[in-house]
């Protein structure tokens, strides 16, 4: 039995009768939306740690929390980080051209947060949070080592979108935690313990509820499996051959001697083999 809708319950309304190709109860008119004005309301978003490198020798390298990052290419791979331009870690990106997304696990949280509330201007974040700093090869600017996937970036652009500015890079490089690989040398992202940032709250993955392409790999398997059961040959019919009626053996003496004898219980002169047993 479908259970009725809270919404459509709340607004005084029963909930609609799905036809038989409907999945989902269609929604009544504008009584369950609510208008907001303009803004960003696309989350979840990843929220990540970039480190920057200092920007004079013997400065000390920094670290800002972004949630608006993103993959914008795969060939080449890119990505994007918007900051604002009042931001301490703004000039330092600008100036050095390069930068490194650190990823964030539950660990993790705590430094995010406080590296996103406090100003590198004023704090050498490296050592108040104690994270420690991860050089590769791949450029001047430090990753945060207990970060489980480091992304090194080099800027390609930057785009002055009005209270940010997005920094276009170029992926050049990026590293993985040896924790998280196992026998066979496959990383287990999703074992890191990620977290996600929404509306101003940090929250840990949950379980998986899919993977990619599941939806039309499960149709197609059900549709191959239909047709190779139509094409497949039916076993022709054997005939059934006829049963033979079974003999039945009459004692010849038994015949004679009630040959003369009337019986007492059939009057009518009918046999006495009634209901298939003999009296």
């Amino acid at each position: 039995m479908k259970k009725e809708d809270p919404r459509l319950r709340a607004a005084g309304k029963k909930t609609p009768k799905a036809s038989k190709n409907e999945k989902f109860v269609k929604p009544a008119d504008d009584d369950l939306k609510q208008y907001w004005k303009t803004g960003n309301m696309l989350y979840p978003v990843p929220a990540v740690m970039v480190s920057c490198k200092g920007k004079e020798e013997g400065d000390a390298d920094n670290i800002v929390t972004v949630a608006w990052a993103g993959t914008i290419c795969s060939d080449p791979a890119m990505v994007s980080i918007s900051v604002r331009p009042d931001r301490y870690s703004h000039d330092l990106i600008e100036k050095s051209g390069e930068f490194v997304i650190n990823l964030v696990t539950r660990s993790l949280t705590n430094a995010c947060d406080w590296c996103g509330v406090r100003s590198g201007r004023d704090f050498d974040k490296f050592a108040e949070t104690g994270l420690h700093k991860y050089k590769s090869e791949y450029m001047d600017t430090p990753a945060i080592a207990e970060s489980p996937v480091n992304i090194y970036c080099k800027v390609v652009k930057i785009e002055r979108l009005g209270s940010h500015d997005m920094f276009l890079a170029e992926v050049v490089g990026v590293t993985v935690s040896k924790e998280f690989l196992d026998e066979h040398d496959k990383f287990h992202l999703a074992s890191t313990g990620l977290i996600a940032y929404v509306h101003g709250e940090y929250f840990a993955l949950g379980a998986r509820v899919g993977i990619f392409g599941y939806s039309v790999k499960n149709r197609s398997k059900k549709l191959e499996q239909k047709k190779a059961a139509a094409k497949k040959p039916t076993a022709a019919k054997k005939p059934t051959a006829k049963k033979k009626p079974k003999k039945v053996v009459v004692n010849k003496n038994a015949t004679r001697k009630a040959a003369g004898k009337k019986s007492s219980r059939n009057n009518s002169g009918a046999s006495s083999f009634a209901g298939g047993n003999w009296d």
